[in-house]
Formats: structure tokens, sequence, C-alpha cells
């Protein structure tokens, strides 16, 4: 299964001057077509709010959403999958959202990379590539020689310390798509900074 988008943008209201939704649809007017809904710290009913919103966002321009973690959510909302936490959550995941749903597993080593693919993951998303200001003490960084081995196991996206001067490198040590958060959620022009990642 290919990846919508060799782009994906990771939700941190926190970092957002503006509510969530208008940052989001900044991104999607700027050519983004792969959101991923974060923010677990939000309450259930909020978050589910939150979901239907930019489900219908992505949506209207023939984009991806991906929910962290709630798969039943992401069942609700009819997103195109969920990002998974473990690879134990794989399996029930497929049962339940079938095999068209996009399954990604949160991996932060070469040995959770395969144990993903065994798992029947669509990809991984392998952290932090480089240090990261959003998640600081979150780490080793990995680096590119990691991730151009995990790309030769399976679809990697790259997350971590990725912003407009190092995503050149990760697409050139093989990863399928780039994973960015801080630097398109705190940016202080949205439109202008999408531009230099797209």
């Amino acid at each position: 299964m290919s990846l919508p988008a060799r782009l994906l943008i990771v939700t941190d209201r926190h970092g957002c001057p503006e509510p969530l939704p208008d940052r989001v649809a900044a991104c999607l007017a700027a050519g983004a077509r792969w959101i991923w809904l974060r923010d677990r710290d939000l309450p259930r009913p909020e978050r589910a709010a939150l979901a239907e919103t930019l489900a219908g966002q992505v949506s209207r321009v023939g984009g991806a959403l991906t929910i962290g973690r709630d798969v039943e959510l992401a069942a609700r909302v009819g997103a195109t999958g969920v990002q998974l936490g473990e690879v134990a959550a794989v399996a029930p995941a497929r049962a339940r959202l079938g095999r068209g749903a996009l399954l990604g597993v949160s991996a932060h080593s070469l040995a959770e990379v395969r144990a993903a693919r065994e798992a029947g993951a669509d990809y991984v998303t392998l952290s932090p590539i480089f240090l990261t200001a959003s998640k600081p003490g979150y780490g080793p960084a990995l680096g590119l020689g990691v991730l151009r081995t995990a790309t030769g196991v399976m679809p990697v996206v790259a997350l971590g310390g990725v912003d407009a001067g190092t995503m050149a490198d990760c697409r050139e040590a093989g990863a399928a798509a780039v994973a960015v958060m801080g630097a398109v959620m705190r940016a202080p022009d949205v439109g202008k900074q999408m531009t230099i990642l797209m």
C-alpha cells in the first residue's frame, strides 16, 4: 500500500497561535494532503468533535486523515487509518478497520521496525531521526544511517527534528515520507512555511 503523501503533518494544538482546524485548513490550502490527528491529551468528546471537523476538511480536498491510537474514533469518522503505539495493536486494528485501512506504528529502533513489518503494519514512523525541540530528551537521535537501514525493511516516515533543512536528507536516505509537527504548528506564517516544505 502506498502512502497518501510524502509529507505528513502532525497536529499539536498547543503550538498553534490559532485554533487547530484553522491551522489545518491553512496547511491543506498550501497543498498538504496527509494529516495525523495527535493531540491525545484532549478529553474524548472534544477529540471526537475535532476529529469530525478535520475529517470533513481533509475529505473536501481528497486527502487522508490518520487518527492517533484510537481505532474506534478512526472508524467513526471514516479516517484513512490509525497511528498505533505498539505492534500488538496492529491485528485488532486490522480486524476492526479492514484491509483497506492504512495502519502505522510508532517505532524507535530497527527491532521495532522489523516487528511492525511482521505484525502487518503498512508503515512505521521512525523517531527521533534528529534531536527535536518538540520532545527534548526523547532520544538519542537515531540518525540517517538507521533511517537508511529501516527503509530496506518497510516504508518509513521519518519523524523527529525534521524540517525544511533536514527533510531532503531523509528522503535521500530512502524515507517514503517525512513527518513535521513543530515547524508547521508553531510557524508564524504557516502558508510560507508550507511552501518551503512542499
